[in-house]
């Protein structure tokens, strides 16, 4: 959560191991007071949703873990209300369909959480994006070598990860034992040298990717498209990795919405958990 996505393998260079080693794995309940820059930011909370839709054309990315959901020890124990699907439709013909959901998870995994989906969305942490009737926008995305794929299972099976295989890219998840966060990005470092490949640290999760996409270049695709273009971003998400969606927003003359009590430095406003998020939407 604290740490930034390494985008290259020589920025994920021992200074920040060093740093990031001595970091609790936090969730948005356990914030270490003790340490000046990871107290909450005290951000307002956003304008009405519809008051702000009425002044300007408003274009909602939303993230999906930690901000529609709450965080779960798994991956696979989060608990997803049964009808968001159908709030989420709801909510895309409220904004005239300038919503889109942009999810660390792959795509296919995401819809095994909240059903068949009927807004844009991408995935793969912005790598695989859609319009809301699935047709891809942009160039596909990589997928990593099966040889790295390998290498990332035999470890996490040796060294106590839980490990998310993605359509496009790999997860390794320590939340029930964040004493292995050391040990992963040790790990991650050495493998993003030896492969050329990217690599991402969020809650308790370190992630692996074969290109450069990140929820920013989502973003910026999105607004690209017919219906999109000329509108107001505003990206909604809990962690590091969503500071990339809030940037791309900010430069398109949007703003973010940090969720949670954690640092941000793209965020204009703060909603306090995903039950906010929910309110805030009047899902």
């Amino acid at each position: 959560m604290i740490a930034a996505p390494i985008g290259a393998p020589e920025a994920f260079g021992s200074q920040i191991l060093g740093v990031l080693a001595e970091l609790p794995c936090l969730t948005d309940a356990s914030i270490a007071l003790d340490r000046p820059f990871m107290v909450s930011n005290s951000l307002p909370p956003p304008p009405a949703l519809d008051t702000l839709n009425e002044e300007q054309s408003i274009a909602l990315f939303l993230d999906f873990d930690g901000t529609l959901v709450d965080i779960a020890d798994t991956p696979d124990s989060i608990e997803v209300p049964g009808d968001l699907s159908q709030r989420l439709g709801s909510l895309h013909e409220r904004l005239e369909g300038r919503l889109a959901v942009v999810s660390g998870r792959a795509l296919a995994d995401l819809e095994k959480h909240t059903g068949e989906l009927s807004v844009a969305r991408a995935g793969s942490h912005g790598s695989d994006c859609r319009d809301a009737g699935g047709a891809a926008i942009g160039a596909e995305p990589k997928d990593l070598a099966k040889d790295t794929r390998d290498s990332i299972a035999e470890f996490a099976e040796a060294h106590g990860f839980s490990l998310e295989v993605k359509t496009h890219g790999a997860a390794l998840h320590y939340r029930s034992d964040p004493t292995l966060e050391h040990k992963g990005l040790q790990f991650a470092q050495a493998l993003a040298e030896e492969r050329g490949i990217i690599v991402k640290q969020g809650k308790c999760v370190i992630e692996f990717v074969a290109d450069e996409a990140n929820k920013a270049s989502a973003v910026r695709a999105f607004m690209e498209t017919t219906l999109f273009a000329g509108s107001t971003p505003v990206f909604i998400g809990d962690d590091v990795t969503d500071e990339d969606g809030m940037r791309a927003a900010n430069e398109l003359g949007g703003f973010g919405i940090a969720v949670g009590d954690r640092p941000s430095e793209n965020a204009r406003y703060g909603l306090a958990s995903p039950a906010a998020v929910h309110h805030w939407l009047q899902l």
